[in-house]
């Protein structure tokens, strides 16, 4: 089968040759059935997160010994059934998330781990749903409890889990303000019918959000939603009201953020780190009970997956370009047997 291997670690935009991190295997092994309930699925779809693009750096928390096909959240049609799968028959149509191996053309999975996706959703949409979703459902549903009376505040609001966001935020019937960057993101966001958006390449954030808070009469920000740390931390914090929730959820920006505890103390803030994919280890039904309504909410259309750009396997390069330079709006992701450019927006 194809795979995409990590053979050592570095930079995996530019030419996919000898000197690449990654290569484009042809004869990579079928993965086997390892267990009676294991379930082979024939892989549809696979999303590019900040984070694989981190691990083929060497940069993420996890590091993996070399060589392994990275990969995390997939969707596909099950392929072959272990003989006390009960769950699920070869045909059926099923998306999850694994800690590596869905830049593959195969993936064997736990039929525990996998969840079905309902008739009438796009299989290519439902593997962007998993890690991007999930992490922003857990946050602002389980951890943050956000409520339609509260202020909710998304940093690097046009990416895959910001946009996220922003959608479960609407979902929960909070007042939503988002920050991005240029005319083409900006734009769009405004087009989801988001409360209020700044473009902080143009703005500043902090004095359009004031304007924004005083205009509707709103003391402050209620839940920081944080995927970009450095700077914009900085700044936010400023907005945040007496007992507010911060949501540590990565750093795009490469700065880890300083959250001054004695400000925490004096303002009551609670400050949650959320790291989604350890979840499936300490709290596996937990994370069942999220997925679950999230594929309800895509079913009955209260979200909508925003793919900014298709690729192939042996384009994966150009892929980890667009989530590096931040050109996507929502979700990048690699199909098979999809013929679509991979400059196109759909």
């Amino acid at each position: 089968m194809e795979a995409l291997v990590c053979v050592k670690l570095g930079d995996p935009v530019g030419k996919m040759d000898e000197n690449s991190p990654i290569v484009l295997s042809k004869n990579h092994p079928i993965p086997q059935l390892d267990s009676p309930t294991a379930v082979r699925v024939r892989v549809k779809a696979t999303s590019l997160n900040y984070a694989n693009y981190l691990q083929i750096l060497g940069k993420y928390q996890e590091k993996p010994p070399l060589p392994f096909v990275p990969g995390s959240d997939y969707s596909g049609i099950v392929d072959a059934v272990g003989p006390n799968v009960s769950i699920f028959k070869v045909g059926d149509r099923v998306c999850s998330f694994a800690s590596l191996g869905s830049f593959a053309q195969f993936i064997v999975a736990d039929q525990s781990q996998l969840f079905r996706v309902p008739e009438g959703c796009d299989l290519v949409e439902a593997a962007a749903l998993p890690v991007a979703f999930g992490t922003s459902h857990v946050a602002l549903v389980h951890r943050a409890h956000l409520t339609s009376s509260q202020v909710l505040l998304v940093l690097g609001a046009a990416g895959g889990v910001g946009l996220s966001a922003v959608q479960i935020g609407k979902v929960c019937g909070a007042i939503v303000i988002a920050v991005a960057r240029g005319d083409e993101k900006v734009e769009f966001l405004k087009s989801l019918g988001i409360d209020h958006v700044v473009d902080s390449s143009k703005e500043n954030v902090t004095v359009s959000v004031k304007d924004f808070l005083n205009a509707r009469k709103l003391k402050g920000v209620d839940v920081l939603y944080d995927p970009v740390g450095g700077k914009s931390t900085k700044e936010a914090l400023k907005l945040l009201n007496w007992g507010a929730q911060i949501l540590v959820i990565g750093f795009a920006s490469g700065e880890i953020p300083v959250i001054p505890a004695n400000i925490a103390l004096v303002k009551n803030w609670t400050i949650h780190g959320l790291y989604w994919g350890s979840h499936r280890t300490h709290r596996p039904g937990f994370l069942e009970d999220s997925f679950g309504e999230l594929l309800s909410w895509m079913e009955k259309g209260l979200i909508t997956i925003h793919i900014s750009h298709i690729y192939s396997m042996s384009e994966a390069s150009l892929a980890f370009c667009a989530i590096r330079d931040r050109k996507a709006i929502g979700k990048v992701m690699i199909a098979f047997d999809d013929k679509t450019s991979p400059t196109s927006k759909l």
